[in-house]
């Protein structure tokens, strides 16, 4: 697509990151994302030079209807390719609320902007969350007078580190961050992270991020982190892929690369079958047909009544105890491994329990 034909479409990208305050753009930046963002929406475009978007900028400053006040300033940044420190020369808006292309709200969406504001209300430590009311009145938005949804969640100590994170990720912004382990409380920790995803289980909220040393994917619990500071001169890598599917194969938030998927077969007592079905352990789980079903029946005569599943994940510390939480009323029939570490489990327990009774 010639430069000309796309000229609107590249004006709303640059509104876009000339309004951004959470990176600083040099002229080159501008270029990169513009054509990155171009091959996203036009996959058969050539792309642009860097000589295209400084007549862009010229227009929207001077010539066009927009006459728009862009100021230069100069950051310091990292080279990761020469492991130095420059002076970077960028561009932005001069005011921080300016954008050309804002537009009056239709009243379905100032009905959704309010439930949305309402929802994120109950998130602590989300960025600006102090400001969430603010934005209501100034745009006129009704509060609601009640509570509609109610979410369980555990206070942080610091609930600022939430947000924190949250804008990190959202920002693409590479990050240092402090922490310490359980073990060692006193010892604080750092590590150059690239954030990729704020993940909650059990009640929990977990980082899920890259070192920027090896692009090794680590795990971080949000009450183990001490202190978030934001690498404005270190670039962001961005993971490849989709981060959320390596997920789709654990339960919880441990992932073991090496670990194979097993089709994990269990039967499930009368009193626990309507609870399993209807909140299922995994998102792979199935009712075991009845074909299937007379098979096992014969081969484990020993279950009475009851149901059979099946689950496709890796083995991971939260699918064992996930499967022996239920105590007598699951038992994990196959494979062998599974079931090896869940006897295990419950061997252990018993062993602690037989222990406290002498």
């Amino acid at each position: 697509m010639p430069a000309n034909k796309n000229a609107m479409t590249r004006y709303k990208i640059l509104d876009d990151l000339l309004s951004n305050r959470y990176h600083n753009y040099s002229l080159d930046d501008l270029t990169e994302e513009v054509n990155l963002r171009l091959s996203e929406m036009y996959p058969d475009t050539n792309g642009v030079v860097r000589r295209t978007i400084e007549k862009d900028i010229f227009y929207l400053e001077y010539e066009g209807p927009f006459m728009v006040d862009i100021e230069r300033y100069t950051v310091d940044a990292y080279s990761k390719e020469k492991q130095k420190t420059y002076a970077k020369q960028c561009l932005r808006y001069t005011s921080p609320a300016f954008s050309i292309f804002k537009k009056q709200m239709s009243v379905d969406e100032e009905y959704l902007l309010s439930e949305a504001l309402t929802l994120l209300g109950q998130f602590d430590g989300l960025p600006n969350l102090e400001g969430l009311e603010n934005l209501r009145l100034g745009l006129g938005l009704r509060k609601p007078q009640r509570k509609i949804i109610s979410l369980s969640k555990n206070p942080l100590e610091d609930s600022n580190i939430l947000g924190e994170l949250f804008t990190a990720i959202s920002q693409k912004l590479t990050i240092t961050l402090y922490y310490h382990t359980f073990k060692a409380k006193e010892a604080r920790l750092s590590v150059n992270l690239y954030p990729y995803l704020l993940k909650e289980y059990n009640r929990r909220w977990f980082l899920i991020a890259a070192a920027e040393s090896d692009g090794k994917l680590l795990t971080f619990s949000l009450d183990r982190i001490d202190d978030v500071k934001p690498l404005s001169s270190h670039k962001y890598a961005e993971y490849e892929g989709d981060i959320n599917e390596i997920y789709e194969d654990i339960i919880g938030i441990t992932y073991k690369e090496e670990s194979p998927v097993y089709k994990i077969l269990f039967w499930v007592s009368n009193m626990s079958a309507d609870y399993v079905a209807t909140k299922p352990l995994h998102e792979s789980q199935r009712n075991i047909g009845s074909a299937h079903e007379t098979e096992l029946r014969s081969q484990f005569p020993q279950l009475i009544e009851g149901r059979f599943f099946l689950i496709e994940c890796k083995e991971n510390y939260e699918l064992i105890r996930e499967l022996t939480s239920f105590g007598k009323d699951l038992v994990v029939l196959s494979p062998s491994p599974i079931t090896g570490m869940v006897e295990k489990r419950i061997s252990d327990m018993n062993e602690i329990y037989s222990d406290l009774r002498k």
